[in-house]
């Protein structure tokens, strides 16, 4: 007998990827169970199933960045509660320190949807009953007619998993132009904050030509992160999803001051901020 259970849930993370640099990602999250049925007629009760999903998801990928550890050009080390890494990518060096509750290494060459799963399903193996035989457990993006965008970030005054530096989403973006959707409009965006890291001036400790270094101290602990230039676009508020939207409304009524301008700009699923000028 199998339960399944589709769209249980979504996160909202980054990962490294040695190509592409830092990519914020969301995903839905579905899973099968494959068992015997028990005295209840159950393979589980889906309470359990979507507890256990759930919290331990929250708990271990959202709001994470997603580290695979087999990487080459990367170096890890571990100094108690903090994590260190330096990894070569065809961006340029990425270097972030953190909290280690800031990261998930993932015994991978590279994160993807199977990648992921494969190390999700060995460690919740142990978190259901015995009658449980098989777990499957598939990630999927959202389907997205029109302009999205990866974008990471990280929000210092955040009490809660936002905090941490190098979080982030895939995301929409809507923009009205004279109460028009503009595709080229919103297509000009997405091209520009395509595997984006939105940094906010304020966090900002160093800078060369070739990097920008952030810096700052949050309740979970101290994070670092630098980047090459070109892997960031910077504000020079916090960088919340409502004033990415503020911002969007600002630049694109710039673009176009003669044109009544509205702005949607999603954080991951279903969610995000509204501006209108």
């Amino acid at each position: 007998m199998h339960l399944f259970v589709e769209q249980l849930t979504n996160v909202d993370f980054s990962y490294l990827d040695t190509q592409r640099g830092i990519v914020g990602e969301t995903w839905w999250a579905s899973a099968i169970l494959e068992g015997a049925l028990d005295d209840q007629g159950m393979v589980c009760d889906f309470g359990t199933v979507k507890k256990v999903l759930r919290s331990w998801l929250d708990s271990e990928l959202d709001h994470r960045l997603l580290v695979p550890a087999l990487a080459p050009g990367l170096t890890i080390t571990r100094d108690g509660d903090v994590i260190s890494l330096t990894c070569e990518t065809e961006r340029g060096p990425v270097c972030m320190t953190a909290p280690a509750q800031a990261v998930t290494l993932i015994d991978a060459e590279v994160i993807t949807r199977t990648s992921a799963a494969d190390w999700c399903i060995r460690q919740l193996v142990t978190y259901f009953p015995d009658t449980i035989d098989q777990l499957s457990l598939s990630f999927t993006p959202e389907a997205i007619d029109g302009a999205q965008y990866h974008y990471s970030h990280g929000l210092k005054k955040h009490d809660g998993n936002c905090q941490r530096i190098a979080h982030g989403h895939r995301s929409r973006i809507e923009i009205w132009l004279d109460d028009l959707r503009d595709d080229n409009e919103e297509a000009w965006w997405a091209s520009l904050w395509k595997d984006i890291y939105i940094g906010s001036e304020e966090d900002v400790c160093a800078s060369s030509a070739d990097t920008i270094e952030f810096r700052y101290q949050a309740q979970q602990g101290e994070f670092f992160l630098a980047l090459p230039k070109q892997h960031c676009y910077m504000m020079s508020t916090d960088t919340t999803v409502e004033l990415i939207a503020d911002h969007l409304c600002k630049a694109v009524k710039a673009r176009h001051p003669d044109r009544k301008v509205r702005v949607r700009a999603f954080e991951g699923v279903n969610k995000g901020a509204m501006v209108s000028l």
